[in-house]
C-alpha cells in the first residue's frame, strides 16, 4: 500500500474520476513530482502558460508570488465548464482533484529536499517560479527571503535559511483553497499535513496555526471515524491516529498522543511488552541480572526474524569496552519488571535475542511511544532506561522501510546521549545521520541567500548505495515519525556537543546556520553574556557609529539605531536580550515589534512582575499572553497564582480550571483551585412565598443554598490527592475541608488522617494527626452506631474508624494525652471498657511524666493534672467494677478493675504529695482533696 492519504483518495473517487486520475495518482505515488508539476493546467498556474482565464494577471501586480498564484488558482476553478453529465478532463472535479494531487505533489517534494532525501531530480525554482524569477539568482533569493518571512505567525518566525520554501507554499496555496476543501474528499487530510509542516518550520509553537492544525485534526477525525467511511484503505485509522499522535506530541500533549498509540495498538492488534529477562549486559558480567526488553510481535508475524536484507542506514557499533553490543538473554524470562502470566501467550516462547521482523507501522507505535515518554520525562533517568528498548527493538529486528530505521538510530542516539558509556556513539551516530541528511537532501538548491549546497562535506565516510532507498519508502511514514528536517537535525547535534563540552563545534553549526539566538543562548550558558549580548544587538541594531561594515566584531557593541525593517524573528531576539538582562523594556518592545502577537513576551513578562510581586501587572501580562494562546497551561496556572495572590478568587478559579482542562493530570493546580473555591460564596436561589398577616396576604423571600464551593473544593482536592498520592500537605487539606463541609465527609477524613499517617507517621509521629478531627469523627460515629449496635467486623464507617485507629494512630501516640482522651471515648462507647480505662491512664502518665511540674508554678498545668487526676478517677469508679469484654478473660466475670478503689486512691495521694509543696490550699488541691474523701465515703 502506498501513502495512507493517497489511498484514502483514491478510495475516495467515483469509478469515472478515478479512471481519469489513475495515471497521476501512479505518478504521484512513485514519487515523480516533476512530471505532475509540468501538467499543462498547473502550467498555467504558475504562469508558465496563459489561457483566456488568466491572460492579465502579472506576478508584478502582486506583492508576494503566493497572492498571484492563488489568485490565478481562483480563477482557474471559477472557470465554466461542459455541462454534460460525462467526467473529462476539461470539468471542474477533474481540474479541482488534478490541483490537489499537485499540492501534495508540491508538499512531498518540499519533504524530499529538506527531511528525508534523495536530492531532487529538477530545479524547484526552475520549475516552480516564473521565468522572468528563476533566470535571475537575485530574483529568486529576493522571492524566496519574502515567501519565508510571509510563514510567520503570532511573531514566530520560519526558519531563514528554508530551502526550496517555494514548494511549501505552493502546496500550502493550492491545499487551503476553498473549491478544494469542498469538493476533494481527501483534501482536509493533505491541508492538516501542510499546516503541521508550517508550524514545524518554526522555531515555537503558533496559537493560530495550532488552531488551524487541530481545526483540521478533528475535521479529519470526524470524517475517518464516521460510519460512512471508506473501509477499503487497509489501516487507515491507525495512519491517522499516528500522525494526530505526533502532532499531539509536538505540541506537548503527551497523554493525548498516549491516548492514540494506545488506539492505534489495539487496531493492529499489536502485541508487545516490556518485561525483565535475565541477561548479561556487560563483558566482564559473571551472573545474570534481569535487563529490561521490549518482546514485541506484528498481527500474523513469523515465530523467527526471516527478513531479507534492505537498504538502511549505517548503523554504528558501541565498541565499548565493557559494555556488550548487544544483551545476551538467557533462555528463561524472568518476572521481575512484569509478572509472566500477565505478557500474552505470544510472546512468553519468544527468543529475545531473535525476534520477528515487526510491520513499519508497528515500529513506528514503539517509536512514537518512546518520544511521548522521553518528552513527559525528560530528565529522568529512569525513564531513559525505559525508553531504550523500544528503540532496540525496532534495530535489532530489523525494519523494512529505510525512514523508520533511520528514526530509531535518531531515537537511539538521543537517549544514549545522556550515559558515559554509550555517549560516544550516541554522538556519533547523530553526527552519521546529519551528514546523511545533508548529502540526501542537497541538490540543485539554493537558499534563500542564494548559496548553493552543491558541494557537501561529511565527517563520516559517504553513505553507501545499499544505505539508500526510493523516495515512495521515505515518505510513506514520514508524516507518522514527524522526522526532523535537516537544520533540525544539524541544531540537535549543535546542542549535543554543547552538553559534552564541544562549543566551538556547536558554534560553529549555528553560525553556519544563521541560528544567531541559539548561538547567543549557547555564550550565555557558558556565562560569556557579553558575547552573547553583542550576537543579538548585532541581529537587531545598527553599529554604534552607524557603519556596519567597519564595525570590529570583536568590540563592537551594536548600540546604533534599530534596523527598519526588524528581522523576522525580532520578537524571539528581544526576548533573549530581556532574559539575558533581566530587562523588561525588551519584552515591552518584543510584544510591540510582532504586532501584539509574540505571547512569549508577555509571558516573559509576566515572570518578571510575579518575581517582583507585582502581581496586578503580572495578571495582566499573563492575560494578554493567553489571549494570543490560550491552550498555554502554564500561563494558565501563573495566571491563576497571580490571582490568588490579589485575592480574586473567582478569576483564580476560571484560570485554575483552565489548567486542569489543558492537563486534568496537574494535581498543583487542583490544589490550588481548590484554593481558589474555599473563598467562593455558596451560591443561593432566592423563592418567594407567602405570609399570613392580619391583612392582606404579605409576601416573603427565602434564601436557599443550591451548592457550596466547599463541596467543589474537595472534590478538587480529593483528584490532587490521587494524582500526588504521597503528597503530605495536599491531605491535609483534604482532611481539613472533609471536615469542615456540611456535613463532614467522614469516609474522606478517615481516608485523609490514614494517608497522612502513613506518609509523616515515621518523621513526625502523633503530630501528623488533628486531634480535633479525630475527636468529631469519633463523636459521630458511636452517636450513629450507639452501642450495642456497634460493630467493628462490619462494613463502613466503623469498620473503616476501627481500622485508623487500631493501625495507624494507636502506634503513634506518646506524649499526647489528648489522642488518649479520644481513644478512651471511642473505646467507652464500643464496649471495650478495659482498653478505655487502659486509655485514661495512659493520658494521666504522659501529664505526671513532664519533667518538673511539681516545683512549676503554672497554674495551668496544675489544673490539667488535677482534671487529668480526676477523670482518671472517675474512670476508675465507672469501669474498673465492670466485666471484662476483651481478651481471653471476656466472659469468664473477670473485672476490668478489681482493685480500682485503690489504683484511684493511689493516682489521687501521688498527686497531693507531690505537689503539696507549690499548691496546696489552692483551688485544684481543694478538688482533689474532696474526690479523695468521697473515695473514702464509699468503701
Amino acid at each position: 500500500m502506498g501513502d495512507a492519504l493517497i489511498s484514502f483518495l483514491r478510495a475516495s473517487l467515483p469509478e469515472e474520476l478515478a479512471t481519469l486520475l489513475q495515471d497521476l495518482l501512479h505518478t504521484l505515488e512513485n514519487g515523480h513530482y516533476k512530471a505532475l508539476l509540468e501538467q499543462e493546467e498547473v502550467q498555467v498556474l504558475l504562469g508558465h502558460q496563459d489561457d483566456e482565464s488568466t491572460r492579465g494577471v502579472k506576478s508584478s501586480d502582486f506583492a508576494l508570488w503566493s497572492d498571484y498564484v492563488s489568485h490565478r488558482l481562483g480563477l482557474m476553478l471559477a472557470k465554466r465548464t461542459d455541462q454534460s453529465p460525462a467526467l473529462s478532463k476539461e470539468s471542474s472535479a477533474f481540474r479541482q482533484h488534478l490541483f490537489c494531487l499537485v499540492g501534495v505533489a508540491a508538499l512531498y517534494a518540499f519533504l524530499q529536499s529538506t527531511v528525508t532525501g534523495p536530492p531532487l531530480p529538477f530545479d524547484s525554482a526552475e520549475t516552480v517560479l516564473p521565468r522572468s524569477v528563476s533566470v535571475d539568482a537575485t530574483a529568486v533569493r529576493r522571492v524566496r527571503g519574502e515567501l519565508v518571512a510571509s510563514l510567520s505567525a503570532d511573531g514566530v518566525a520560519a526558519y531563514r535559511l528554508t530551502s526550496n520554501i517555494e514548494l511549501l507554499c505552493l502546496a500550502e496555496t493550492i491545499l487551503v483553497a476553498p473549491p478544494i476543501q469542498k469538493n476533494v474528499g481527501a483534501a482536509v487530510w493533505a491541508r492538516l499535513r501542510v499546516h503541521f509542516v508550517h508550524q514545524r518550520l518554526l522555531s515555537e509553537v503558533a496559537p493560530s496555526l495550532q488552531g488551524l492544525v487541530y481545526e483540521g485534526v478533528d475535521a479529519l477525525a470526524h470524517t475517518i471515524f464516521s460510519p460512512e467511511s471508506k473501509r477499503e484503505v487497509e489501516d487507515l485509522r491507525v495512519h491517522f491516529l499516528l500522525e494526530r499522535a505526533a502532532i499531539h506530541t509536538h505540541h506537548g500533549f503527551d497523554k493525548k498522543a498516549r491516548a492514540d498509540l494506545d488506539q492505534a495498538t489495539q487496531e493492529r492488534k499489536f502485541e508487545f511488552a516490556l518485561t525483565g529477562i535475565l541477561g548479561k549486559r556487560t563483558k566482564f558480567q559473571e551472573n545474570d541480572t534481569s535487563q529490561l526488553v521490549v518482546l514485541a510481535r506484528s498481527a500474523g508475524s513469523a515465530t523467527e526474524n526471516t527478513s531479507t536484507e534492505v537498504s538502511k542506514p549505517k548503523n554504528l557499533d558501541l565498541n565499548d569496552d565493557t559494555l556488550l553490543e548487544s544483551i545476551s538473554f538467557t533462555e528463561k524470562p524472568s518476572t521481575e519488571i512484569k509478572d509472566e502470566s500477565a505478557l500474552p501467550v505470544s510472546l512468553t516462547s519468544m527468543d529475545p535475542s531473535n525476534q520477528p521482523l515487526l510491520d513499519p507501522l508497528d515500529s513506528v507505535i514503539l517509536l512514537s511511544l518512546a518520544s511521548s515518554i522521553t518528552n513527559t520525562n525528560p530528565s529522568d533517568g529512569l525513564t531513559r532506561e525505559e525508553t531504550v528498548p523500544y528503540a532496540t527493538r525496532v534495530l535489532e529486528g530489523g525494519s523494512s522501510n529505510w525512514q523508520v530505521y533511520t528514526q530509531a538510530l535518531l531515537v537511539r542516539s538521543r537517549i544514549e546521549g545522556y550515559k558515559s558509556r554509550t555517549l560516544e556513539r550516541g554522538l556519533l551516530q547523530l553526527q552519521a545521520l546529519v551528514d546523511q541528511v545533508i548529502a540526501e537532501t542537497s541538490g540543485a538548491e539554493t537558499t534563500p541567500n542564494g548559496e548553493s549546497n552543491d558541494q557537501v562535506t561529511s565527517f563520516l565516510p559517504k553513505a553507501k548505495d545499499s544505505e539508500a532507498a526510493p523516495v515512495q519508502e521515505r515518505i510513506h511514514y514520514l508524516f507518522a515519525l514527524a522526522s526532523p528536517s535537516r537544520w533540525e537535525l544539524e541544531a540537535e547535534l549543535a546542542a549535543r556537543w554543547v552538553s559534552v563540552g564541544g562549543l566551538r563545534s556547536a558554534l560553529e553549526i549555528y553560525e553556519r546556520l544563521e541560528m544567531w539566538a541559539e548561538a547567543a543562548l549557547c555564550w550565555a550558558a557558558t556565562e560569556k553574556e557579553d558575547k552573547a549580548r553583542r550576537i543579538i544587538r548585532k541581529q537587531l541594531f545598527h553599529a554604534t557609529s552607524g557603519n556596519d561594515s567597519a564595525a570590529d566584531p570583536e568590540s563592537e557593541t551594536w548600540e546604533g539605531p534599530p534596523r527598519d525593517p526588524p528581522p523576522a524573528e525580532a520578537p524571539r531576539l528581544y526576548c533573549i536580550l530581556g532574559d539575558i538582562g533581566s530587562d523588561t523594556s525588551m519584552y515591552e518592545t518584543a510584544w510591540t515589534v510582532s504586532g501584539n502577537r509574540y505571547a512569549r513576551a508577555q509571558r516573559s513578562l509576566g515572570r518578571q512582575y510575579f518575581t517582583a510581586h507585582k502581581y496586578e501587572e503580572a495578571a495582566e501580562a499573563y492575560r494578554l499572553s493567553l489571549k494570543i494562546n490560550a491552550l498555554n497551561h502554564s500561563s494558565w496556572f501563573a495566571l491563576g497564582c497571580a490571582y490568588l495572590e490579589l485575592k480574586q478568587f473567582k478569576k483564580a478559579v476560571e484560570a485554575f480550571s483552565r489548567c486542569v482542562q489543558l492537563d486534568e493530570q496537574d494535581a498543583e493546580a487542583w490544589s490550588n483551585l481548590a484554593a481558589a473555591l474555599l473563598h467562593l460564596r455558596p451560591k443561593t436561589q432566592t423563592s418567594t412565598t407567602n405570609g399570613e398577616g392580619e391583612g392582606d396576604a404579605e409576601m416573603g423571600e427565602e434564601r436557599r443554598i443550591t451548592s457550596h464551593p466547599r463541596q467543589d473544593a474537595l472534590k478538587a482536592f480529593k483528584r490532587a490527592a490521587t494524582l500526588k498520592h504521597d503528597n503530605a500537605r495536599i491531605w491535609s487539606n483534604v482532611l481539613a475541608v472533609s471536615a469542615s463541609t456540611t456535613p463532614p465527609s467522614y469516609p474522606d477524613i478517615i481516608t485523609a488522617q490514614r494517608r497522612l499517617c502513613e506518609i509523616r507517621g515515621a518523621s513526625e509521629g502523633e503530630k501528623c494527626i488533628d486531634v480535633e478531627i479525630l475527636e468529631l469523627l469519633v463523636k459521630h460515629v458511636v452517636s450513629e452506631f450507639p452501642s450495642p449496635e456497634f460493630s467493628i467486623d462490619s462494613h463502613g464507617l466503623p469498620r473503616m474508624l476501627n481500622e485508623l485507629i487500631e493501625k495507624h494512630i494507636k502506634p503513634l501516640i506518646t506524649a499526647s494525652p489528648e489522642l488518649w482522651r479520644v481513644l478512651a471515648t471511642y473505646y467507652l462507647h464500643t464496649s471495650r471498657p478495659s482498653s478505655s480505662l487502659a486509655a485514661h491512664e495512659s493520658a494521666w502518665r504522659i501529664l505526671l511524666s513532664q519533667p518538673a511540674w511539681s516545683s512549676s508554678t503554672d497554674s495551668t498545668l496544675w489544673d490539667r493534672i488535677v482534671d487529668q487526676t480526676i477523670d482518671l478517677v472517675d474512670a476508675y469508679e465507672s469501669l474498673g467494677p465492670r466485666e471484662r469484654t476483651e481478651g481471653l478473660a471476656a466472659g469468664t466475670g473477670e473485672l476490668v478493675a478489681k482493685d480500682w478503689r485503690f489504683k484511684a486512691r493511689s493516682a489521687v495521694r501521688s498527686v497531693l504529695g507531690k505537689g503539696r509543696e507549690n499548691w496546696e490550699g489552692s483551688g485544684g488541691w481543694e478538688r482533689l482533696e474532696e474526690r479523695a474523701g468521697a473515695l473514702k465515703g464509699r468503701e
